[in-house]
């Protein structure tokens, strides 16, 4: 799942940027509001974090812009100010949720996990396919009584299967909605997590594998 973390302060940035990704999250981080909105409306996240105090545009101008552009995605908005009218304010604007600072790390991760869960219609947090489970609170991949503990990379890639199963992801959605469209990244590297993916679904015994078509993606199969 990607994240997108709006704040000017770098020191928080780095904070949240470690703490989400030890959450297995992909985060892309902003320092102003004018990037904030330009990458909210162009790029396909699974939550935002927004700082209310932001150059150019504060967080309320840009969750407005962003509903006003019909982007749903869920918001967290996260800022010093604590007082009643601001969280009214941030709500009626279109806020999903509202953390003030300073916060407990804790706090924040369950608050995240609450949003991607629900971003949009409600999402399980085991998913099933085939004979194999995937444990999105333990990043375990099951079947029966074998269990392997996916990597970051391998468990978002999985998860984005298994949430489509049976429906074609090409290599560039991948990029985009994993590594983002401003990494370094070759895109062959899609490629080797699938095949890290092929080997850990075989050595669990899954009846399920991924499937390349040429030229047009990767899906995830049951097989008979």
């Amino acid at each position: 799942m990607r994240i997108l973390v709006a704040d000017d302060e770098p020191e928080m940035t780095m904070v949240l940027e470690d703490l989400l990704r030890r959450e297995h999250y992909s985060v892309d981080v902003v320092h102003d509001g004018q990037d904030a909105l330009d990458y909210g409306l162009a790029e396909n996240y699974d939550c935002l974090i927004l700082d209310v105090m932001m150059p150019k545009l504060n967080g309320i101008q840009v969750l407005r812009a962003l509903r006003a552009g019909n982007i749903a995605t869920p918001v967290l908005l996260l800022t010093a100010k604590g007082q009643i009218e601001d969280r009214v304010t941030g709500l009626d604007s279109g806020a999903d949720d509202y953390l003030p600072k300073p916060f407990d790390n804790r706090e924040l991760t369950a608050r995240v996990r609450a949003l991607t869960r629900r971003g949009g219609e409600y999402t399980p947090s085991v998913l099933a396919a085939g004979n194999v489970t995937l444990d999105c609170s333990t990043f375990e991949l099951k079947c029966g009584s074998a269990c392997i503990r996916l990597g970051s990379k391998e468990f978002q890639m999985l998860e984005l299967l298994m949430r489509q199963k049976g429906r074609l992801i090409s290599t560039e959605q991948f990029m985009e909605h994993i590594w983002g469209y401003d990494s370094d990244a070759e895109i062959n590297v899609v490629w080797a997590y699938i095949s890290y993916l092929r080997r850990k679904l075989e050595a669990v015994g899954a009846n399920v594998r991924i499937t390349a078509r040429r030229g047009q993606g990767y899906l995830l199969e049951e097989q008979p």
